[in-house]
């Protein structure tokens, strides 16, 4: 189960990726990752997923991120 915390983190990631990032992400780094950090907006692109989930706590250590693969529904297929 997901704590409410972690809920809110994801979807407010979730809204900021829809309506700021979807476009331009998508048109410039497709299949990349990236890291949103929901109370500042900031995000964090990386090759792998670990890439930019590090760049993201390197910067906000003590808050939560969202990481999704640009152009996919989820982080991972499996």
């Amino acid at each position: 189960m997901v704590s409410a915390e972690t809920k809110s983190v994801i979807d407010r990631a979730k809204s900021i990726y829809g309506d700021k990032l979807q476009t331009i992400l998508e048109s410039q780094h497709m299949h990349r990752f990236v890291a949103i950090e929901p109370e500042s907006g900031d995000y964090f692109l990386g090759d792998s997923f670990d890439e930019a989930v590090k760049s993201a706590r390197t910067k906000y250590p003590s808050r939560l991120s969202y990481t999704i693969r640009i152009g996919h529904r989820t982080a991972f297929h499996i």
